[in-house]
C-alpha cells in the first residue's frame, strides 16, 4: 500500500521505511508560521497500517474522510490509523487554517453516505441549523471553503460581523449558540474557560464545519446574497443620514 500527501497542489510520497513529517520543518514544510510546530504531524507505517500521529505539544488537528462521515479530533500525543481512500487533515496555527490531503492506494475501509435531513431550507446532517447560524459559520469558513487544500486566514469576529451587517453583540451571541449546540452533539473544543482564546473556538468551529460538510462551497451563494443585502442596507442608511 502506497500513500501520497497533498498540500497546495504539491504531492509527496510517504515512505514505509521512515516517518514522514509535517510542520514548519520536515518532509512537508507547510509554512514559516511561528505558531506552527517545527514538527507537528507524523505519518508512519506500522503493523500493516499507516498511522497519523500528533507530535506537537499545543495544537490539535481535525481529521475526516472525504465525505465527512467520520471525524476525529487529534490532540497532542494522539494517533489514529489512515484507513480511507482520502483523508482530510485540517489544523489551525495562529490565525491561519491549513488543509492537508492524504490519499491511499488501497483503502482499508470504504465510507458510505448517510441520509441527510431536510430542515426548512437548510440541508444538513444530524444538527439542525437556522439560516442565521449557517450564515455565521459560512462567514468564518468562507476563505477555507474557497481555498480547500491550501491555507486560509479566519476572520475576527468583528470582521465577520461587519460583512454580515450584524452588530458584534449579535454575532457573539449567535457564536455562543452555535458552539453550545454542537457541543451538546459531542463536538469537542468549542467550550472553554476564560483562558481559552476566542480565535481557538472560531478555528475549531471552522475545522469541524468544513470537515463534517456541515457547510460546503455550494453554500457560499447564501453568504453572497446576504453580503449584497447588507451592503444595500448600509448604503440606504448612509443616504438617509447623509453620512
Amino acid at each position: 500500500m502506497t500513500l501520497k500527501v497533498e498540500f497546495c497542489g504539491e504531492w509527496f510520497d510517504a515512505d514505509r521505511t521512515k516517518p514522514f513529517t509535517i510542520g514548519r520543518e520536515g518532509d512537508l514544510v507547510v509554512d514559516d508560521n511561528p505558531y506552527l510546530h517545527r514538527q507537528f504531524l507524523t505519518i508512519a507505517y506500522q503493523d500493516d497500517l499507516w498511522w497519523l500521529t500528533n507530535t506537537g505539544s499545543r495544537l490539535s488537528a481535525t481529521v475526516s474522510d472525504s465525505e465527512g462521515n467520520m471525524q476525529a479530533w487529534l490532540a497532542p500525543g494522539a494517533r489514529l490509523p489512515l484507513v480511507f481512500a482520502r483523508t482530510s487533515v485540517l489544523f489551525t496555527a495562529g490565525p491561519t487554517t491549513y488543509e492537508v490531503g492524504v490519499v491511499g492506494e488501497t483503502p482499508t475501509f470504504e465510507s458510505s453516505s448517510p441520509e441527510r435531513t431536510q430542515v426548512g431550507e437548510t440541508t444538513i446532517g444530524p444538527v439542525a441549523l437556522t439560516e442565521s447560524q449557517k450564515l455565521l459559520i459560512l462567514s468564518l469558513a468562507e476563505a477555507v471553503l474557497r481555498g480547500r487544500g491550501s491555507s486560509a486566514s479566519i476572520p475576527t469576529s468583528a470582521q465577520a460581523a461587519a460583512k454580515l451587517g450584524w452588530t458584534i453583540t449579535r454575532f457573539n451571541r449567535k457564536l455562543d449558540n452555535v458552539c453550545d449546540k454542537l457541543s451538546r452533539h459531542g463536538v469537542r473544543g468549542l467550550r472553554g474557560g476564560q483562558q481559552k482564546l476566542a480565535v481557538n473556538r472560531r478555528a475549531r468551529l471552522v475545522e469541524h464545519a468544513v470537515a463534517s460538510r456541515l457547510v460546503v462551497a455550494g453554500d457560499l451563494d447564501l453568504l453572497e446574497e446576504n453580503y449584497r443585502r447588507a451592503s444595500l442596507e448600509r448604503a440606504e442608511e448612509e443616504a438617509r443620514t447623509g453620512s
